[in-house]
């Protein structure tokens, strides 16, 4: 039986660069990991340290995390799907990508965009023009369109991400990042997750699932809100995850927890602790822990 792969969002430091995204998976007791390369909400990118990527990989080897499996995420600021910010969206993009294949990394998450003030099939066109323009015949990177919850004017069920791949020229560089938390609020039904896997694979096909963002919802189905709750606390049954999980036609797909750091007021400050480690253990042992959200908090505090 092949090992599951499983990880987090952790966070990429100037001064720790990929080291500390490593250091900080271990610590979680994961064997990937998904980063941002800089804050997703502005443009502020430092240098790739050199030395500092090369110790990663040791200690990526050592710890037998393949980097094929670790997974990049697009700033949120970049929208395709509105060419008021066209320039801009493709010349940072081109950026992010050229940082991936700096890192090494082959796989990078992108929101798909809002189309704002224009129509859904002008802000889906946007889109592909935009890509068609990023993507480069020898591009080593993909780029892993992720499924949205439909809030607002965003873009990204399956039927808009296979109009997307059938209409890009070079598509062969386009994956797919399903999240559970935006496929429920979607309106997507994963207590039937068979029936799902086998629409997606007739519109788009399952070889291009290039990874999976696993979050609960604090949404009813449906509700397009996008609000990720903690594993097993939230609308979508711990077992309904568990099955996507550990689906056998998903065994080699990468596994990323991108679930809401807990809180505690203390001494009138409120602190934040992440849940990774608990979440995961929870994942790994196919059991629900009914005290997950106190585990933590105990955790943390004997630090």
């Amino acid at each position: 039986m092949e090992e599951l792969i499983i990880g987090s969002h952790v966070s990429y430091k100037k001064d720790t660069g990929l080291v500390g995204c490593v250091e900080e998976a271990l610590s979680y007791n994961a064997n990937t990991f998904m980063f941002y390369t800089g804050a997703p909400q502005n443009t502020a990118r430092s240098k790739i340290n050199l030395e500092l990527t090369q110790k990663a990989y040791k200690l990526m080897n050592d710890n037998h995390i393949d980097p094929k499996h670790v997974i990049v995420h697009a700033p949120y600021i970049i929208n395709l799907a509105n060419s008021n910010n066209h320039d801009f969206s493709v010349r940072f993009l081109k950026e992010e990508i050229s940082r991936c294949e700096e890192l090494g990394m082959t796989k990078l998450v992108l929101h798909p965009g809002s189309h704002v003030k224009f129509t859904k099939e002008e802000g889906l066109n946007n889109i592909v023009s935009s890509l068609d323009e990023v993507i480069a015949e020898d591009m080593k990177v993909h780029i892993c369109l992720e499924t949205m919850a439909g809030k607002g004017t965003e873009l990204g069920n399956l039927d808009e991400i296979k109009y997307i791949i059938d209409h890009v020229k070079n598509n062969s560089s386009l994956m797919v990042c399903l999240d559970t938390c935006h496929l429920n609020d979607a309106g997507y039904d994963l207590n039937n997750f068979d029936e799902f896997l086998k629409e997606f694979d007739e519109k788009i096909g399952i070889h291009r699932i290039g990874c999976i963002h696993i979050n609960d919802s604090k949404n009813e189905r449906g509700a397009h809100k996008d609000r990720h709750e903690n594993i097993g606390l939230g609308y979508i049954p711990f077992e309904t995850l568990l099955s996507i999980i550990y689906h056998p036609a998903l065994t080699e797909v990468p596994k990323i927890l991108e679930t809401p750091y807990v809180s505690e007021n203390d001494d009138s400050k409120t602190k934040v602790y992440p849940p990774y480690r608990f979440e995961i253990e929870e994942i790994r042992h196919k059991k629900k822990n009914a005290n997950l959200l106190e585990d933590i908090r105990l955790f943390y505090k004997k630090d």
